[in-house]
């Protein structure tokens, strides 16, 4: 098939939501923390699309680039960007420190927890969007809604829990982190707006808002998120809450008004 519709699975986490958006449907009440698109079955496609919806921040993390995460017997390292979909208005995210810390110091500060209160947890908005390079310790707050598009390579190294009783990996956590401010100016592209967000390496995402009627050809391999509205991709439909895998190039027309993203490698 030239385009398929990913499988939409519905994660549980005791951070999650009980509400989340309506495209989504909750009918038991369950606390989703996040929607995967899975799939082609038996296949492992090398990006991954994600809602996240969070009642509680999430742990103070870190991934390896990819040639950390080999050294490490992984097939390779990780990186994602963050488009926010909605936020609180005292919703935050931890994104690098606010100084630059040695690897023993990074360690001292995660074991006593200091290390919370010298993240830099910026204010954010719907429309923010943030590159989170390999390296970057970061951590999402309370109360925020977003996608995120990420390298499907299954590794996290969390320096940091507020206490809760899971894993720490301060080890693999401490080597591969850059301890330091986030270096890239912070960027706003509200829905309504159509422009690149992620240029290159290692993949590329765009927002595009798209009028009814509009038909256009999506190149392979492209990762089609609408987060909203309706159409067809070839003769098969396609409408807001879902994602697609585009394997050769396809096109594709829009019904009703659609805001759309669009990754590719």
């Amino acid at each position: 098939m030239t385009a398929i519709k990913l499988t939409t699975k519905y994660v549980e986490k005791p951070w999650g939501r009980t509400q989340i958006p309506a495209i989504f449907p909750n009918p038991e009440g369950r606390k989703i923390g996040e929607i995967w698109f899975d799939g082609p079955e038996g296949e492992r496609p090398p990006l991954l699309v994600k809602y996240i919806f969070t009642s509680e921040k999430l742990s103070i993390q870190v991934h390896p680039n990819d040639a950390e995460g080999r050294e490490r017997g992984l097939p390779g390292g990780k990186e994602e960007c963050w488009y926010i979909l909605d936020a609180e208005p005292d919703a935050t995210l931890g994104i690098g420190l606010k100084h630059a810390l040695s690897g023993d110091e990074l360690r001292a500060a995660a074991l006593d927890g200091s290390i919370e209160r010298l993240m830099d947890w910026k204010p954010v908005k719907p429309g923010d969007f943030f590159f989170i390079p390999a390296g970057t310790v970061h951590a999402i707050g309370a109360g925020i809604s977003l996608v995120e598009v990420q390298q499907n390579v299954d590794v996290t190294y969390r320096l940091y829990d507020y206490g809760r009783p899971r894993e720490l990996h301060l080890d693999d956590g401490v080597a591969v982190s850059k301890a330091e401010p986030y270096p890239f100016p912070e960027r706003s592209l509200p829905l309504g707006s159509s422009a690149q967000l992620m240029p290159g390496e290692p993949f590329s995402v765009a927002i595009q808002s798209l009028q009814s009627g509009t038909r256009l050809s999506l190149p392979s391999p492209t990762w089609f998120i609408p987060l909203s509205g309706s159409g067809k991709i070839g003769d098969q439909p396609w409408q807001g809450s879902e994602c697609w895998l585009i394997r050769s190039e396809t096109e594709f027309s829009v019904d009703e008004q659609a805001d759309v993203l669009v990754a590719r490698l």
